[in-house]
């Protein structure tokens, strides 16, 4: 039997999302495992915003919501202030919503206001208040308008936050009204579907990524073989396809089958077992290098509240950079590298020590161009003195993604990735599995760790020394990349 009978907000928009999810999760919650540090990092960003949206509503009541039924008994005692109340808790039929803020209107009516930390609407935020609106209506209210407020990412920061100009409200009733059409067969449907004894099957599909990734989806996809459709380059559609006529690697699908040129390449790589070499495209590219080589890689970090003046919200802070430089061909590399130290605004500290250490001319070597070239644009227009410089760097910015991007070198190793994570095993025999820290995401959350003082100074070392190590070994990495390369067309 069911856990429980009780179906939430959150269990309403995961049961639309994929009915086994939410079965699972209901009835065997050990299955689900612990949220990773990105999406706690998410949730967290997402009850920042929240607090910041209260100050909008200055005569408000906040709800607790720690204690279920005293938020249902003070949420019917303070209906009749008539004030905004936030974290009002609705429950009828067995169905229960918070709404993170109801706002009186006229003489006897309300709006639903949803707090997002996104910067647009999405539509399953349209779900999300057409439940809240399901419950508030069953309830007993009359509910106005909708509203989602979000993040306006149009927002600079100019000294203390200002919450108007932070959030901007977007009407949703009508998108509400027209996802009210159904409701109550989809909340039935998913009654049903929790107090089932067996979960009923459920094959994967784009539900599994859409809109959130789903915790179960490894669990869910693990009956699939080793250099599956799925690593298929670019849009999944075709992999469904393949799937369901039963085809569930690239030496099983049809000559007849529509692929693209990259695609065809993975499949003649996985048929004949060889990596794909267009050694005269290699050749070009390499051509293109010119000495000194500088193998620069920058890390970077974003929040929804910004955090300095001038700055954005979720814009990319950079906060370190490393530099492997070669002089000359076979010449031994020098690491230069940066990390920020302190809670201060990094930038200023951190484009100076960059000019200080890249020469004036040689090739600078990226992984993903469009990234560091974005960094270094808002650098410029933050810091003006510095604009003339990052132009003439832009011009020096060559992209190591490019032959991989465009399959001039293809092993079916790489899964169908393009990415350095994939790259430089295949290529080198290195990877990122001895780091701490290896990757993006993980370097980003470190150091905000670091700088929210949310650790104690051993492990504040710690994470700066794998912080080195990991942006290190990206821009080394490069160097053995461009090294094999060579190797490969001579």
């Amino acid at each position: 039997m069911a856990r429980k009978k009780l179906l939430t907000k959150s269990d309403y928009l995961d049961g639309l999302q994929c009915f086994k999810y939410l079965w699972v999760m209901l009835n065997e919650p050990d299955r689900i495992p612990e949220p990773d540090t990105s999406t706690q990092h998410r949730i967290d960003q997402g009850h920042l915003v929240g607090e910041w949206a209260k100050k909008l509503f200055p005569d408000g009541i906040d709800i607790p919501a720690d204690d279920f039924k005293d938020n249902l008994r003070q949420t019917e005692e303070l209906l009749n202030k008539r004030k905004p109340l936030f974290e009002a808790g609705f429950m009828v039929d067995n169905t229960f919503s918070r709404i993170d803020v109801l706002k009186p209107v006229s003489k006897d009516e309300w709006d639903i206001i949803e707090v997002k930390s996104s910067t647009k609407v999405k539509g399953v935020d349209i779900h999300d208040v057409s439940f809240q609106r399901y419950c508030c209506e069953k309830y007993g209210l009359k509910i106005r308008n909708c509203y989602l407020l979000h993040i306006n990412n149009m927002y600079i920061k100019q000294s203390e936050i200002d919450p108007k100009g932070l959030l901007t409200s977007t009407d949703i009733t009508v998108e509400v009204d027209e996802a009210m059409n159904g409701i109550q067969k989809r909340i039935d449907n998913l009654f049903s579907a929790i107090v089932a004894r067996k979960c009923s099957a459920v094959n994967i599909g784009e539900q599994c990524s859409s809109p959130y990734d789903c915790p179960l989806k490894e669990e869910c996809w693990d009956f699939l073989p080793e250099n599956n459709v799925f690593e298929m380059y670019g849009e999944k559609k075709k992999a469904f396809t393949l799937l369901e006529k039963g085809i569930y690697t690239f030496k099983d699908i049809p000559d007849d089958f529509p692929l693209n040129g990259k695609q065809e390449i993975q499949r003649n790589c996985e048929i004949n077992g060889k990596p794909y070499i267009e050694k005269k495209a290699i050749r070009q590219f390499l051509n293109t290098l010119q000495y000194p080589l500088y193998y620069m890689d920058f890390e970077t970090f974003s929040s929804a509240i910004p955090p300095f003046n001038g700055t954005k919200p979720y814009q990319q802070i950079p906060f370190q950079f490393s530099l492997h430089v070669v002089e000359k061909d076979n010449a031994t590399a020098k690491h230069h590298s940066f990390l920020a130290d302190g809670t201060d605004d990094p930038r200023n500290e951190f484009i100076a020590s960059l000019k200080k250490v890249l020469g004036n001319s040689g090739s600078i070597v990226v992984y993903k161009m469009d990234f560091e070239k974005g960094v270094l644009n808002r650098l410029a227009t933050f810091l003006p003195k510095y604009n003339n410089w990052v132009e003439g760097l832009n011009d020096r910015i060559i992209d190591l993604l490019v032959p991989f991007r465009s399959f001039h070198y293809y092993d079916a190793k790489q899964k169908g990735s393009a990415s350095i994570k994939n790259v430089l095993p295949v290529l080198t025999g290195t990877n990122y599995d001895h780091l701490d820290i290896s990757d993006g995401m993980e370097a980003s959350l470190a150091f905000l760790d670091v700088i929210s003082n949310n650790v104690a100074e051993k492990e504040k070392m710690k994470i700066r020394e794998d912080l080195e190590k990991y942006c290190a070994l990206d821009t080394e990495g490069m160097i053995w990349i461009v090294d094999k390369l060579k190797e490969l067309v001579r």
